[in-house]
This record gives C-alpha cells, structure tokens and sequence, in this order.
C-alpha cells in the first residue's frame, strides 16, 4: 500500500579488479543504471552473476544489483497488474537473495520472505490460486519457526487489483480460528480499497472489507464479510451475510465476492434466526437465497 519510488542506487567504488572484460560489462551496466535503463541494466547484472567466479571480488557487486534491479521491475510490474513480468523479476530477486544470504549482512537476508510474499502476490494476480497456497505456506512455516522479520511477521499482503479508479489490496494474518468462538474478535482476511492520485497511487483509504470469524456456533460457514468504513461516510458499511467462508477459505470466490461489493452489491436476501440451546450457547442459523459458498 505504498507508492514506487524511483530506484536510486549508491554505487560502489571498484578497484582491484584484474579481468578487464568482465569490468568493462560491469561498467556497462552501471551506466545502464545510472541513466534508469533498469530493465537493460538487469539483463547485465544477471549476465554477470552468472559468468563471473564466486571467489571474484566482482561477483558480489553483480550479485548485488541483479537483486536491486530485479526487486524494483517486479514492484513496478506488480503496481502495473503485469503480473506474469512481476512474478518473473521476484523469482529472479529471490534467486540472488538466496545466493546472497551467505554473502551479505542480517539485513540483505530479511528480504527474502518480503520477495516471497510479492510472488504469492503475482500468483493471486494470474489467477493462480493453488499455486499461490503453496507459496504462501512456505510463509506459514516461517511464522511457526519464527523466522519472519518486523513488517511481516503478523501479516503479510497476498493480493493486490485495480478496480475503476480504485487500488485494492488483501491481507491475510497468520492467526487460525479459536476453539472459543466468543474469546475475541478475530480477523482473517483484510482488503483495503483505496482511490487513487493522478499517477495511480493509493490516495485515501474509502473503506475496508473484513473476512470475519463469525461469533457463534453457525455449521454453514466460519467468517463473514464486514464492510467498515474510513473516509467514505456515506457508503454502506455493516456485515455482508450474503458472503461467507468455511474455515479453508476458498480464495477465488473470495475475489469474485470483493468485486461484486466494489460494484455496490451489498444488500444480501437474508433471513437470520437465533436460538439458545440447553446449555445457553447462542446458535445463529443464517439462511441466504441464490448463494452458497
């Protein structure tokens, strides 16, 4: 939810290097970099990671820089909803990360869940649901084994569209669902609709739309959708008992039900009853025409 900033790169000082040749295309890329001919200055960078030795001084700064470029073109594609050239940048990203771990600081090897999140991101913009689950566990198992850094390692972004005049962005969080349904308020999913500046960039955040555990015990469904508003006071907000999710959320009808809300489809046909059993545990039994999830 932020807005891309232009890359500026510090270049590094060279010296010591004994293979001209390989230095002549380092400079190369550099001037590519330098005149912000990033998708040109990548394909040198990438070139030279994997030409040069490991043990060549130069191989880092390559190394270095085909991550830099590649990070910047995946987000620059991704904001562009090219989904299919920012999945293709972030692999490459996460190809140099993982090679860099060894090589750079604590702080170079964060980025490599933050690049796995922008591939599961890619994924759910090509409508590739399933292989978007099987990176986004690769998320879960780091949250379990608590190797997720700060800006992550609560929640992470796992969708982003445009939508009119409009960027939309989801967010899932690591929690699952308590055995107590009336322990405490719990959100699974998050989208956040925003309107845009001129340039496309979020400007003020109109409303948000919760996937919520449901309180009570409901053998239909375990969420709902709750629509909350920010900034857009005369829209309709409350919850969307038209729009319900088991426990495995399927992400796809999920979508499709955000979409139909952006479009403004929000009164759902509804008939909702609630009952007391023996021991005084509240049962709501919530009836919906021409919808089922």
């Amino acid at each position: 939810m932020r807005k891309i900033n232009i890359l500026i790169s510090l270049l590094i000082p060279l010296i010591g290097f004994s293979q001209n040749d390989y230095l002549t295309e380092y400079q190369k890329a550099e001037n590519l970099l330098q005149t912000n001919k990033i998708d040109s200055a990548f394909v040198k960078f990438k070139e030279l990671e994997k030409s040069l030795p490991k043990n060549d001084t130069l191989y880092e700064y390559a190394l270095w820089y085909k991550v830099g470029t590649a990070t910047h073109l995946q987000e620059l594609n991704r904001f562009q909803e090219n989904f299919n050239e920012s999945l293709k940048y972030a692999k490459e990203a996460l190809d140099g990360i993982e090679k860099g771990i060894e090589i750079f600081d604590e702080e170079f090897a964060k980025r490599k869940y933050f690049m796995i999140k922008n591939i599961i991101v890619s994924y759910y913009g090509l409508g590739n649901f399933e292989e978007g689950k099987k990176w986004k566990q690769k998320m879960y198992e780091a949250k379990r084994n608590d190797m997720l850094p700060d800006g992550i390692d609560e929640f992470f972004n796992y969708d982003f569209f445009k939508f009119e005049d409009k960027n939309v962005w989801g967010y899932e969080w690591y929690a699952e669902l308590p055995k107590d349904r009336f322990s405490s308020s719990f959100t699974k999913i998050v989208y956040y609709v925003y309107n845009t500046n001129s340039d496309g960039s979020d400007k003020n955040q109109l409303y948000r739309l919760h996937v919520l555990m449901f309180h009570g015990n409901n053998e239909n469904f375990d969420y709902v959708m709750d629509k909350r508003l920010e900034t857009a006071t005369e829209d309709v907000s409350g919850t969307l008992y038209s729009y319900t999710y088991k426990e495995e959320i399927d992400f796809e009808q999920l979508k499709k039900d955000v979409k139909e809300v952006l479009k403004g489809n929000l009164q759902p046909d509804t008939k909702r009853t609630t009952t007391k059993d023996k021991d005084g545990k509240v049962k709501v039994d919530v009836k919906m025409n021409n919808k089922k999830h």
